[in-house]
Formats: structure tokens, sequence, C-alpha cells
């Protein structure tokens, strides 16, 4: 572990450098943003290893004073700033621990949430509604700003809302007296949640060896220009194989700029459709099929307790949560997940 903090803060020591002594992050406006992030997320934990140096090194200075004093006054003082270091040292130790868990890239993403109702019919659709309701009042009481993308879908933007959200990802089982039930039996329904990070703007990168330019006389309508010089150009993508021929313009020049542009498009749809089909191979992964024994947790209203199946954990406060107290189960989500890597890292 310790290895890995000593390349962590020589990485963090020559971002700074950067920052400080690079003109080109300064005009380069994405560089620089890419650059602060890192520097950021390595600020915490950088910070963290400096004050676990530091407490060793208060550590070392009292055991000299411990070994090489006869001030019993100074003895005890010694003594006693050790304990403490210690018992910091310790403290530090566990959360440098957390801190070098790898993130999730997602995590600080904005996202999409959808829900839809399950099995249970009408009392599916009911139960939806409340799990929308449920989630937009989280939000709001974290800081997070909510827009209704379509009837089934809204968004959540904010710092860090797919970390909060992502584990709310697959089937929730409610059971409860539907208010057209007149025996007052209960009835068990589910809907299904899909929380899916928002999709970055696509960046098209093409290398000038992927490409075969050919010039050729243009054809067609054109006055006594046409046929009399190669300005028209054929484009070829090498790694897709497509083909984009232009001769609008008179200049050779203006139509290999004119097919670059038309294969960078092209390019940007098929990495769209790439990025929409696995948006759907995501969801499908996260819902299942909404039947009820796949459920993650459960809603009892006769019984006013919510209970996550994942973790184990039981609240009896079901009315508070489904006006969207949800902090607690979401902390001890995200607390369970790290306890696995921590353990999985071990």
């Amino acid at each position: 572990m310790f290895d890995k903090l000593r390349q962590t803060e020589e990485k963090y020591k020559a971002i700074e450098f950067e920052l400080s002594n690079n003109n080109t992050l300064i005009t380069d406006a994405k560089l620089y943003a890419k650059t602060i992030k890192e520097y950021n997320s390595l600020t915490p934990i950088v910070e963290k290893y400096r004050e676990y140096n530091s407490c060793q090194e208060s550590i070392t200075e009292a055991e000299e004073i411990l070994s090489g004093s006869d001030d019993a006054d100074m003895r005890e003082l010694a003594s006693e700033e050790i304990k403490t270091a210690k018992q910091r040292l310790e403290i530090l130790k566990g959360e440098l621990t957390v801190l070098l868990i790898p993130r999730d890239p997602n995590d600080d993403k904005n996202i999409m949430v959808e829900i839809r109702a399950g099995a249970g019919g009408e009392e599916a659709a009911l139960f939806a509604a409340v799990l929308y309701r449920m989630y937009t009042m989280y939000a709001a009481t974290v800081g997070f700003k909510t827009s209704v993308i379509s009837a089934n879908m809204f968004g959540v933007e904010g710092d860090g809302a797919y970390s909060k959200f992502k584990f709310e990802s697959g089937v929730h089982r409610v059971q409860r007296v539907p208010e057209t039930e007149s025996q007052g039996r209960i009835q068990t329904s589910t809907a299904t949640v899909a929380v899916l990070p928002e999709v970055e703007d696509v960046e098209i990168e093409i290398k000038e060896s992927d490409l075969i330019y050919e010039s050729c006389k243009s054809s067609g309508a054109g006055g006594q220009h046409i046929n009399k010089t190669e300005s028209a150009v054929r484009l070829t993508h090498k790694p897709t194989g497509i083909v984009i021929e232009c001769q609008q313009e008179r200049s050779q020049f203006k139509n290999k700029d004119k097919a670059l542009k038309m294969l960078k498009s092209k390019l940007y749809d098929i990495k769209q459709r790439e990025q929409s089909a696995e948006i759907a191979s995501n969801r499908k992964n996260q819902v299942g099929t909404g039947d009820r024994s796949e459920k993650i947790r459960t809603y009892n209203y006769p019984q006013s307790r919510v209970t996550d199946h994942r973790i184990g954990l039981t609240l009896y406060s079901l009315d508070s949560f489904v006006n969207g107290n949800i902090g607690p189960m979401i902390d001890a989500l995200i607390s369970a997940d790290t306890a696995a890597k921590i353990s999985a890292q071990e």
C-alpha cells in the first residue's frame, strides 16, 4: 500500500509542477480541465498520506525523548503522545486504504433514472410513481437538480449523482393493500429501476495512416470546369471501409476538407449507435424481467419496514423512507460495497 502511496505523491508533485509551469495548459482548456480534475482527485489521498507521515515522525521524536530523557514529566508527556499518535495512525491507515480503492469512473456523472411498472398491474404503476416521488425528494435534500425526460425517465444533475443512485438499479417489490381491495388482502407488486450514467460527448479522432485519399476529375453538370482538373476527392477509411466522395468544390483542398468532415459525421453516428446499444444492454442487465423473485428491496406497508436484500438491512421507518429519507440506506450500501472492495484487495 505504501509503495502505491509514494507513487501517488510523486505523481501529484509532477502535476503540481505542470500546473505551475506549463503555459500550454493555460491555452488548452480541455487539457487544463483534465489535469485539474486529476489533481483534485489525488489531493485527499496525498494530504492524508502526508498526515500519516507527520504522525510517524511525531512518534519517532517522542520515542527519542522517552529513551533519552531522565525528566519524569517529559517522559510521561512523550509516552502519552506516542499513545495518541499510534491511535491516530491506525485511523489514518484505514482511511488511506479506502482512498486507494479505484473509483468508479462514472461516479461523478449526472444520471438518467428510468422507472417502469413491473408485475402487478395498476398497483405496480402506482408504486412506480411512489418511487419517482421518493427519488426526487431525496435528490432535493442533497442538492441535486432533477428534470423530467419522458413519462418513465428523469434526469439527475449534481456532483456524484451516479455514486449516490447506482445501487438503486434493480427490481423493487412492494407489499401493501391496494385502495381498490375491499377484502383487505395484501398485494405484491414490483417496479424496475435503471440508473444510467450520462453519456459524454463523443470525440472522433482519425489517424492519418487510416486514410486513403484519391483525386479524380469531377463529373456531372458544372460547366467548362468539369473534367479539366482533378479536383474531386475520394476518401477511404481503412478500419471501417467507409468511402466518401466529394466534388462540390472547385478546390481539391476544400473537397478533401469536406470529405473528412463527412467521414467524421459517419463515424460519430456509428459511435452513437454503439453507445445506445450499450445503454440498452446496461438497462436490461440492471432491471432483469421485473419478476417478483428478482427483488433487491422490499417495501412492506403493513409492517412499516423496508428491507434491502443485498445487505440484509431492514429499516422500520417506511413512511419517512418513501418521503425521500433514503440516505441511511444509500450510505449502508456504499459502505458494504467499500468493505467488499477492501476485502478483495487483501
